[in-house]
């Protein structure tokens, strides 16, 4: 007799994740392509592995370092391209390696056993544990709230920001705010993703949320059921073929984006054959 995937408590946790990683992406995600910040979120994203480096030297969850040097790191990318006048794309480079190299060394320097990263680098949302699953949670509310009371705002500075000024005084404060809320959604998906594949959660389901519609509220909807959609079903894929999670569940992304893309297209075309032999 066959037994269901359903009755280990892991998958019941490794799905419960799997919905507060698509809320938090799809958030964070939808402003993070709105923005244009696809570069910044890949520099925030290795550059916290310095933290998760800092982490396992001091004897403290990883998480914790990476969340603080990603949040560092992405108001350090504000202050040199704004204050010190650096390129913004130099600043992301710099941290980016900065990050990098300080994990490395710590990691290297750490007394004992070696960790192992590859749950850090690829993701494992098999191990997924409950404080995993309240981080998430509790960052889905604040995303939520957050998004919802500065939605016209956040809008405008996804767009135009040079409007978004004439709207609010807040401007500055607000993307300071919002950047560093997509560093702490970034830190707390790398358990799902991974280092190397964490940006590809926030930017694959918005742009496969955009072949169906352009309203900024209507991409993060989109955005989440995508992100969910792609997350379960890897998940469910890696769990029976017995290969990395992390790197399913993007596959598992980038083809459901092919197919919708294939779809509209043909859509497309079929809808002017019709029109042109009317």
């Amino acid at each position: 007799m066959e037994t269901s995937i359903f009755q280990y408590g892991f998958i019941i946790k490794g799905l419960l994740g799997a919905v507060f990683a698509s809320i938090t992406a799809g958030l964070a995600g939808t402003y993070v392509v709105s923005k244009r910040m696809v570069f910044l979120s890949g520099g925030i994203t290795h550059a916290s592995f310095g933290g998760i480096g800092i982490g396992y030297f001091m004897g403290i969850n990883p998480v914790v370092g990476a969340a603080v040097f990603g949040i560092l790191s992405a108001l350090g990318v504000e202050y040199l391209s704004v204050r010190q006048r650096i390129r913004e794309d130099s600043a992301i480079g710099i941290l980016w390696a900065f990050g990098m190299a300080i994990g490395i060394i710590f990691i290297y320097l750490t007394p004992g056993y070696t960790p192992n990263l590859m749950s850090y680098l690829f993701g494992s949302i098999l191990t997924v544990s409950n404080a995993d699953i309240i981080a998430l949670g509790t960052m889905s509310v604040i995303l939520i709230l957050y998004f919802g009371i500065f939605y016209r705002t956040i809008l405008y500075i996804s767009f135009d920001e040079i409007f978004a000024r004439t709207y609010s005084s807040y401007v500055d404060v607000i993307k300071y705010i919002t950047t560093s809320l997509i560093a702490l959604t970034i830190v707390l998906n790398i358990r799902m993703a991974g280092v190397v594949l964490v940006i590809s959660l926030l930017t694959i389901p918005p742009n496969i949320a955009m072949l169906f519609t352009r309203v900024y509220f209507n991409i993060v909807v989109w955005s989440i059921l995508a992100g969910f959609i792609g997350t379960a079903t890897g998940y469910v894929i890696s769990y029976y073929a017995g290969i990395p999670v992390g790197a399913t569940i993007i596959f598992t992304l980038v083809i459901i984006w092919v197919l919708v893309k294939t779809t509209t297209l043909l859509i497309m075309k079929l809808s002017k054959r019709k029109t042109l032999t009317t």
